[in-house]
């Protein structure tokens, strides 16, 4: 699963991470180090470009937009359904109503520095929270879906982070994980030519999984009012990770 994350980049940065144009009239996230659920997110989407009349160009272009945390589809009756449509699996991408129509055009990269997750702990009571993150401190790119919903200028722009079993050694902590998605698989990911969502959705390759650093971390994280990268620093002196069932 994926519950929280951090992401601290600046929008300047993340456009040239991404080769992408900042949306217009987009405000600027502070680097956040505990993402929670329905809060507003950078992702990467592929943006059709538009002539002065609003016809398709066939042209187009990386946009880093902002949008919230918590899939709304088109078709939802109010914006609340996007509360429980925070992960996507990626084993129902194709087939789950919500999710297979994003699926096949309206994928995103999600940015991030890492993320948490919880394992029980062997010496006692209680879960020991771990970052996840790239040991190079690279930024990451999660595998997510985007939608609309509304129209005008009560669009409201919504995503969702597609998950996968988790592989190598992830699985002590949890048995799924973010799809995580090297960036020679970036253009295709975002490609809305690409239809062949089992294809692009393979599994996060082994040797980016190798290259993560699993970190013990205080249970500050444990409260969403927490914030700052005192969060993501190691804790010292905790037990190693047990298995834990997944949560979605």
């Amino acid at each position: 699963m994926c519950g929280r994350y951090a992401a601290s980049r600046r929008p300047e940065d993340l456009v040239l991470e991404f080769e992408a144009v900042r949306a217009e009239g987009q405000p600027a996230l502070p680097a956040d180090h505990n993402v929670a659920p329905t809060k507003d997110v950078h992702v990467v989407r592929w943006k059709k470009e538009r002539d002065p009349e609003g016809r398709p160009t066939g042209e187009g272009h990386r946009e880093l937009r902002v949008v919230r945390w918590g899939l709304v589809p088109s078709w939802a009756k109010d914006v609340s359904v996007g509360n429980r449509m925070l992960n996507a699996r990626v084993e129902s991408l194709a087939d789950k109503p919500a999710f297979r129509s994003a699926a096949r055009s309206r994928r995103c990269l999600v940015p991030a520095d890492g993320w948490y997750e919880w394992a029980k702990r062997l010496d006692g009571p209680g879960k020991q929270p771990y970052f996840i993150t790239p040991e190079d401190g690279s930024v990451l790119a999660f595998a997510g879906l985007w939608e609309v919903w509304g129209s005008g200028e009560d669009r409201f722009y919504t995503c969702t982070v597609v998950t996968a079993p988790a592989v190598g050694a992830l699985t002590e902590i949890h048995e799924r994980m973010p799809l995580v998605l090297p960036p020679e698989r970036w253009g295709e990911w975002l490609d809305p030519a690409r239809e062949d969502v089992e294809a692009l959705a393979a599994p996060t390759p082994p040797e980016l999984v190798e290259g993560l650093e699993l970190r013990p971390v205080g249970a500050a994280v444990n409260n969403v009012a927490n914030n700052g990268p005192e969060l993501v620093a190691r804790a010292e002196s905790v037990s190693p990770p047990a298995d834990q069932p997944a949560l979605f």
